[in-house]
C-alpha cells in the first residue's frame, strides 16, 4: 500500500516539478549569448546566422533562442520566427507599446552590452509573456537571448 501512496505522489509531483522547469534561466540566456558570440567569432558570420535560426539547433533551448540585429535593427537571425529575418524591425513595438528593438539598439551602441525587459511572444506557450533579455554588440551585429520570467512567480 505504501508503494501505491508513493507511486501516486510521484504521478501527481512531477507534471508540477516539469512545469517548473519549462522555463529557462536569465542566466541560462545570459551564457547562450556568450556561446553565441564564441561561436560566430570561431565560426564566422554566414555560419553563425545560419545556426542560431534553426529553432532546434544547439542555440535553442527550452523556451531560449538566439536572436541577432544589426545596428539598423534589421533581423539577421531568429531561433524562433523566421519570417523576421531580413526585416527592419526598428520602430516594432512589444505588447505594451515600447520600442524594444530601437531601445536594444541604443543600449548596445552604448555599453555594447546590456539587459532589457520587454513583453513578447513565448515559443513555449503560445502567450505574451515578460521576457528579460541579455545582449551584446559584436561588430555591427547586437546578439540576444532572453528567459521568459515565470507568470505569478
Amino acid at each position: 500500500m505504501k508503494k501505491i501512496v508513493a507511486l501516486a505522489a510521484a504521478v501527481l509531483v512531477l507534471p508540477l516539478m516539469a512545469g517548473a522547469d519549462e522555463y529557462a534561466t536569465t542566466k541560462d540566456a545570459e551564457l547562450m549569448v556568450h556561446k553565441a558570440v564564441q561561436f560566430l567569432r570561431k565560426e564566422g558570420r554566414e555560419k553563425a546566422l545560419e545556426a542560431f535560426s534553426d529553432p532546434k539547433g544547439r542555440f535553442a533551448y527550452r523556451d531560449l533562442y538566439i536572436m541577432v540585429y544589426d545596428v539598423n535593427g534589421k533581423c539577421v537571425a531568429h531561433g524562433q520566427k523566421k519570417e523576421r529575418i531580413g526585416k527592419s524591425l526598428i520602430d516594432d513595438r512589444d505588447a505594451g507599446g515600447k520600442a524594444f528593438v530601437r531601445e536594444r539598439i541604443e543600449i548596445a551602441k552604448r555599453h555594447g552590452k546590456g539587459w532589457q525587459d520587454y513583453r513578447f511572444q513565448n515559443p513555449a506557450t503560445g502567450k505574451i509573456e515578460l521576457k528579460t533579455s541579455y545582449f551584446e554588440r559584436e561588430g555591427d551585429l547586437i546578439i540576444g537571448c532572453g528567459a521568459y520570467k515565470k507568470q505569478g512567480g
